[in-house]
């Protein structure tokens, strides 16, 4: 029996029933959107301009989504989520057009040649959950306009040349668990108000020209609870090791390293649990390392060079520069 063939009707019935289940295939890109994206194509370097073609970032037709753009629909408009344009060489200033992609979500920049500040602007993406601009060649201050960045839970400002103080407004972003600001040129003392950040795994403030002392930066209390790794190397923090920084439970690498911290090492920081790497060299601390330092069944790397310990005092593990990769901290 000869099977029943769909004539042309039923055939464009069931073409328009999928094109209307697929809302991105036809949904319009927010005027908005296509505006910002198209200042932005215009002010960066040849490299994106060659991979973004057409007027929609979106796609358009034929043409796919602009490169490292990423769309979704709300409503009867698709509007733009996420911006990933990095390692292109993008040369000139931050391209504060980027401040009217609203949905955003994910902002990354880094690995290019950018200069000058960040726009105040900033704070308008009220989405944006990861920003990344490390490896690039901003400056002035880091705007305390990203302090209203509610979402935020990546914030890599590392590698620039970022001056002035850590803004504390960072401190009102509830959301964040990294936060890169190593390799700038940050004055001032850390602000003691990132303790009450709940969800902070990681700090790292290293290489920079910070003042201060640790007993400042864990004065608040019940400090910095999920916090796994501290990097406060090269700078010119003062003062002791203070006993209460054993009571923050979750640290797995604390990175004091070429600093100007004095006295001795608190026998409590042996009783941090989940302690990995422990890195004191090149400061002025004096006295004996505890026997229970030797006896912490994780504790990798003790490294204790550049002090004035007393004779005896010996090291755990070779001394290596630690260095996190970023893919386990972007998702």
């Amino acid at each position: 029996m000869a099977q029943p063939r769909l004539s042309f009707f039923a055939f464009s019935l069931i073409l328009i029933l999928i094109l209307i289940s697929s809302p991105l295939a036809l949904s319009k890109t927010l005027k908005r959107d296509v505006k910002a994206l198209n200042e932005i194509k215009a002010s960066l370097g040849w490299r994106v301009v060659y991979a973004w073609v057409g007027d929609d970032p979106c796609g358009d037709g034929d043409l796919p989504p602009w490169s490292g753009v990423t769309c979704s629909t709300q409503g009867d408009y698709r509007v733009v989520t996420e911006l990933e344009v990095y390692a292109v060489s993008i040369v000139g200033p931050f391209p504060t057009a980027v401040t009217n992609l609203l949905d955003l979500t994910r902002l990354d920049f880094h690995n290019n040649k950018l200069t000058g500040p960040i726009p105040p602007q900033i704070g308008r993406l009220k989405r944006l959950k990861i920003l990344n601009l490390r490896w690039n060649k901003l400056q002035d201050i880091i705007p305390p306009e990203i302090g209203e960045l509610k979402s935020l839970t990546h914030l890599y400002l590392s590698f620039n040349s970022f001056k002035g103080e850590i803004p504390r407004e960072l401190a009102n972003l509830p959301e964040l668990r990294y936060l890169y600001l190593q390799e700038n040129r940050l004055i001032g003392k850390i602000p003691a108000e990132l303790g009450t950040l709940r969800n902070l795994r990681h700090l790292d403030v290293g290489n920079n020209h910070l003042v201060g002392t640790i007993r400042e930066l864990i004065r608040i209390e019940g400090c910095f609870p999920a916090l796994r790794n501290l990097y406060l190397n090269n700078n010119y923090l003062t003062g002791g090791i203070p006993a209460q920084l054993a009571n923050l439970t979750n640290l797995e690498i604390f990175y004091l390293s070429y600093n100007k911290i004095s006295g001795a090492v608190p026998t409590g920081l042996a009783n941090i649990p989940k302690l990995i790497y422990l890195y004191l060299d090149h400061n002025q601390l004096t006295g004996r390392i505890d026997s229970e330092f030797y006896k912490h069944p994780f504790l990798k790397e003790l490294y204790i060079e550049g002090n004035s310990f007393k004779q005896g005092v010996k090291p755990i593990g070779v001394h290596k520069v630690l260095e996190v990769s970023d893919t386990e901290f972007l998702v």
